[in-house]
């Protein structure tokens, strides 16, 4: 089994606790890598490795970064929920330039999208991978349109794509929603080199959580790259419990505090209205 890609692997975000520990790891293995970030990097930097610091905004700077890589992890862009002009630059304008790279070079994306771009389904829901889309802020909003992007550059022009909807990385579950949406470390370390490493993947789409027996989450593309998760918040359930936050709004939905963020119905929605 092929353990290092031929051709070396572009990580966008490289600076944040994400991109760090997945940088480390996939240096662990023998890979060689291309960080980026608008951020300087942290840390010294990992064997094999080089750093450049580039917006995602500037076409130009993706495309010298991507040439000759097999592969883009694609974690760069604003991760929180933040106003509609601070998102559109990195989370839209950025995103497409990560595609035209790829498309250029002929490599396949691993996007971190997120369970946010879902967030407004009950957390009585268990969904599926192709469910509606339901984001629950500008943030999930640009990642509904990300998966979207990476549909069409597959259908369009055979870039392959692994979408990735993140639940909670942490280093741990804080509160009780996280029995459900909480990814270790390890594990997303892991679907980052199965990503790379799979023989194909189309276009599909992966719940980036443990294995959770509370999940919110069912069928996905796991098997066609041969990811399945090590770790699980269950043995974090005693810890939480009783970790709410008290919002009616939050605990009703599965995006959690994200929903809340300037939400301004005086009254439930009545039900699913289309879908």
């Amino acid at each position: 089994m092929t353990t290092t890609p031929a051709r070396p692997v572009l990580l966008t975000g490289a600076s944040g606790v994400l991109g760090r520990r997945i940088a480390a790891y996939l240096a662990g293995l023998g890979w060689t890598l291309r960080l980026t970030d608008i951020a300087p990097f942290p840390d010294p930097l990992p064997p094999r490795s080089s750093f450049t610091r580039a917006d995602l905004e500037d076409g130009v700077a993706m495309l010298r970064l991507a040439e000759g890589c097999g592969m883009i992890l694609h974690f760069g862009g604003v991760s929180v929920e933040r106003p509609f002009e601070e998102v559109i630059g990195p989370n839209i304008r950025g995103l497409y330039h990560i595609y035209e790279a790829a498309r250029r070079e002929g490599a396949r994306v691993l996007f971190a999208s997120s369970n946010h771009s879902i967030g407004f389904h009950e957390r009585g829901e268990a969904l599926d991978d192709d469910c509606q889309f339901m984001p629950d802020g500008y943030y999930g909003l640009s990642k509904a349109y990300a998966e979207g992007m990476g549909r069409l550059y597959w259908y369009k022009h055979g870039v392959e794509s692994v979408l990735v909807r993140i639940g909670s990385c942490f280093p741990e579950p804080t509160e009780e929603r996280m029995l459900s949406t909480w990814l270790s470390y390890g594990d997303l370390c892991r679907l980052c080199e199965r990503a790379t490493l799979a023989e194909r993947t189309g276009c599909c789409v992966i719940w980036g959580a443990s294995n959770n027996s509370r999940s919110f989450w069912r069928r996905d593309a796991r098997a066609l790259i041969g990811w399945q998760p090590q770790d699980s918040a269950d043995a974090y359930a005693d810890a939480v419990r009783g970790k709410v936050s008290g919002n009616p709004v939050i605990e009703r939905y599965q995006g959690g505090a994200y929903t809340s963020f300037e939400y301004s119905r005086t009254a439930p929605p009545p039900g699913k209205l289309f879908g």
